[in-house]
């Protein structure tokens, strides 16, 4: 399908995969949102559609509220797209320090940094082997979880895929009862992840204790040394299940990557703790930049 050019636009669509695939390739993003599968999997939530600018490639989306901004530009003349759609009054989101220092002539801009939606960027071999002091309460509850279920770790297949989805309504239903808010845009996409789960190019892992699904994870490649994880969940009550998930997400998947993206906390401060408590060797921050008055004539 053609790509319009701006200021029309259009949905995300599957056949769009191999072109946003060469272009992210192309790219090597260091952001989670960066991927085909995650554009394809919240292009409702975000509402996200694809215009050209100049030669640009560039995802439109809306915020929750409301808010319309813009997604760093995938190739072509990337300064001189972002500035059209800056002059324009829209947002840029997900713009990196690389970025930043790339395209530093921006001028008469804002620039705020958003810690709710910083990655969370780990080593993948401390996260497999969950050794030294460090992880020593990590390595504690997979070893409680070990000790107390009996269970198996495979790699995700379509076998699992009626098991998956089952966990994933009753996290759903866990989480409704405790916490206020909507969740069902991450469950609608972890649902469509698992069903397009070959079609999206994810690969995971699953945890099941008596045969049955009790955990799962999925993910794929961010850039030649990145992986990512973009959806893990498990049985909230069974204590050191997700250490577990973590450990064995790391240690089977992306072998040859050094450095495993975790996605971002959102804002939820339990979640914020339990990812700072795996000791991330970098925050990759992201950054909302927008215009602070119309550009000079």
């Amino acid at each position: 399908m053609d790509i319009p050019r701006y200021p029309q636009a259009r949905g995300i669509t599957l056949e769009d995969k191999p072109l946003l695939d060469r272009l992210f390739l192309e790219l090597q993003p260091r952001i989670s949102e960066l991927t085909f599968a995650n554009l394809y999997l919240f292009r409702k939530a975000h509402e996200y559609r694809l215009t050209l600018v100049e030669d640009a490639v560039v995802a439109l989306a809306v915020g929750y509220d409301g808010s319309s901004y813009f997604l760093p530009p995938f190739c072509g003349d990337i300064g001189k797209a972002t500035l059209r759609l800056l002059d324009e009054g829209l947002t840029l989101y997900g713009a990196d320090d690389t970025f930043l220092e790339r395209y530093a002539a921006l001028g008469g801009v804002e620039v705020l940094p958003d810690r709710n939606n910083f990655d969370y960027l780990h080593l993948k071999q401390e996260m497999a082997l969950l050794s030294g002091k460090l992880y020593h309460k990590k390595k504690n509850r997979v070893n409680y979880f070990l000790l107390r279920h009996r269970h198996e770790v495979e790699l995700f297949d379509a076998g699992h895929l009626e098991g998956a989805l089952a966990l994933l309504e009753e996290w759903r239903r866990v989480r409704m009862e405790m916490a206020s808010g909507s969740i069902e845009g991450e469950v609608e996409g972890a649902g469509e992840a698992l069903r397009l789960r070959e079609e999206l190019g994810l690969s995971g892992v699953v945890v099941k204790v008596a045969g049955v699904v009790k955990g799962f994870a999925l993910g794929e490649r961010l850039n030649r040394e990145t992986a990512v994880c973009h959806f893990e969940k498990g049985d909230l009550f069974l204590e050191g299940l997700y250490q577990l998930l973590d450990r064995e997400f790391s240690r089977l998947l992306f072998t040859e990557c050094r450095y495993l993206n975790r996605e971002q906390d959102l804002g939820e401060m339990s979640l914020r703790e339990a990812k700072l408590s795996y000791h991330p060797v970098e925050l990759v921050a992201k950054y909302r930049v927008r215009r602070l008055s119309p550009p000079a004539t």
